[in-house]
């Protein structure tokens, strides 16, 4: 059976809107146990915030994060999927980009809705084979992973 993003997403996903300002976004990843939010705009997915891109482009450029806003500061663009990808090609997304999360869209009229998130670690709990072909993948372009990364392909493969 060909598993599918749709199979491992999880549905429940913590945004927040591009206008907010950092602080806000901290916080609320503080409240909610994560380390990054989806951004939208007009219920849009336009990128990520993680804890990393707050430390790199506010802390430790002396930023004001009362005054920053999120737009500012977060990854972008999205690079999101469709809930009917085959997660080999999540996967795939995730070594290309060198990136762990992935906002699940469903494509509409409108534009972009955001039903779900998909992790490298939900796809290692449910199919470690997958993050051995990420390790592989790897391997082959004799890259080593980024250290986000390489915890995930440590901690699955024995």
């Amino acid at each position: 059976m060909l598993l599918t993003v749709e199979d491992v997403m999880v549905r429940d996903v913590v945004a927040i809107s591009c206008d907010e300002n950092v602080k806000n976004a901290a916080s609320t990843m503080i409240g909610f146990e994560i380390g990054s939010l989806v951004v939208l705009e007009a219920d849009r997915v336009v990128g990520m915030i993680t804890e990393r891109d707050i430390l790199r482009r506010v802390v430790t450029d002396g930023r004001d994060p009362e005054e920053t806003t999120v737009r500012e500061v977060m990854s972008q663009p999205a690079i999101v999927v469709g809930p009917a990808l085959p997660l080999d090609k999540a996967v795939a997304l995730m070594f290309e980009y060198k990136i762990k999360k992935l906002p699940v869209i469903e494509r509409e009229e409108e534009g972009r809705k955001l039903v779900g998130i998909v992790t490298l670690t939900d796809i290692a709990r449910l199919h470690p084979q997958l993050i051995q072909t990420l390790k592989e993948l790897f391997d082959m372009n004799q890259e080593q992973p980024p250290r986000r990364m390489q915890k995930v392909i440590d901690y699955y493969i024995v």
